[in-house]
C-alpha cells in the first residue's frame, strides 16, 4: 500500500467524523433565542472537538509525508488512531448534552488521551520503519508538544473530580498549544529535498 492510499482512507474517515459531530447539533424546536441558547453547550463541545480533529488531520498529513513506505505495523497503528478519533462524536455529544458535567468531561479527556497515545505509537512505527537516520525522528526532536499534551489530558481527567470548569480550561489550553501549525516535519522534509537536489 502506498502512503497516498493510506492518507486518502484516513482523510475519508476524518471527514465522516466531522460530519457526524455536526449532525449531533439538532435543529431546535422553536424560533426563539431561548431555544437556540439551549444548544450552546453542544455547540461549544463541537467547536472544541472540531479543533482537535483538525489538529490531528493537519499533523497526520505531515506525518505521512515523512513516511516513505507502509508496513503492517503502520497500518494497524493508523487504524488504532482512527478508532479513538472515531469516538470523538460520541464523547463530544455526551459532554455537550450534559453541559460539561464531570463524568462526560472525564470520558472526553480519556478519549483525547488515548488518541494522543495512538498518535505517538504511529509515530514510533514510522520511525522504526525508517531505521537509523530517521527523517521523522530528526524532525520531531524533543517533541515537547507531543509529551505535554497527554499530561494535560490526564490533568483534565483528574480535575473533573474537583471542577469541570478547570478540566475544560485545561482542554482548551491543550488545543491552543497545537493551534499554531507544527512545521517541524515540513521544514525537515524541505531540508532533505534541498540536500538531495544539491547532491545531484
Amino acid at each position: 500500500m502506498t502512503t497516498g492510499r493510506l492518507e486518502a482512507f484516513s482523510d475519508g474517515v476524518i471527514a465522516i467524523i466531522i460530519t457526524i459531530m455536526v449532525l449531533e447539533m439538532k435543529v431546535p424546536h422553536g424560533d426563539g433565542l431561548k431555544e437556540l441558547a439551549q444548544l450552546l453547550p453542544v455547540f461549544l463541545s463541537y467547536i472544541l472537538s472540531f479543533f482537535f480533529v483538525g489538529i490531528y488531520w493537519n499533523n497526520h498529513h505531515h506525518l505521512l509525508h515523512a513516511c516513505t513506505s507502509v508496513t503492517g505495523a503502520i497500518l494497524w497503528s493508523n487504524l488504532h488512531l482512527l478508532f479513538w478519533l472515531s469516538l470523538f462524536p460520541f464523547a463530544a455529544g455526551w459532554m455537550g448534552e450534559n453541559h460539561f458535567t464531570a463524568v462526560p468531561t472525564a470520558l472526553y479527556g480519556m478519549v483525547l488521551l488515548m488518541a494522543a497515545i495512538a498518535y505517538y505509537l504511529l509515530q514510533q512505527a514510522i520511525i522504526r520503519t525508517q531505521g537509523e537516520g530517521s527523517i521523522l525522528k530528526d524532525a520531531l526532536g524533543r517533541d515537547w508538544k507531543g509529551k505535554l499534551s497527554p499530561v494535560l489530558y490526564i490533568v483534565a481527567v483528574i480535575a473533573t473530580l474537583r471542577s469541570s470548569w478547570i478540566a475544560r480550561a485545561v482542554l482548551v489550553i491543550a488545543a491552543l498549544i497545537w493551534l499554531v501549525p507544527d512545521r517541524r516535519i515540513e521544514k525537515r522534509l524541505a531540508v532533505s529535498g534541498n540536500l538531495a537536489i544539491g547532491q545531484q
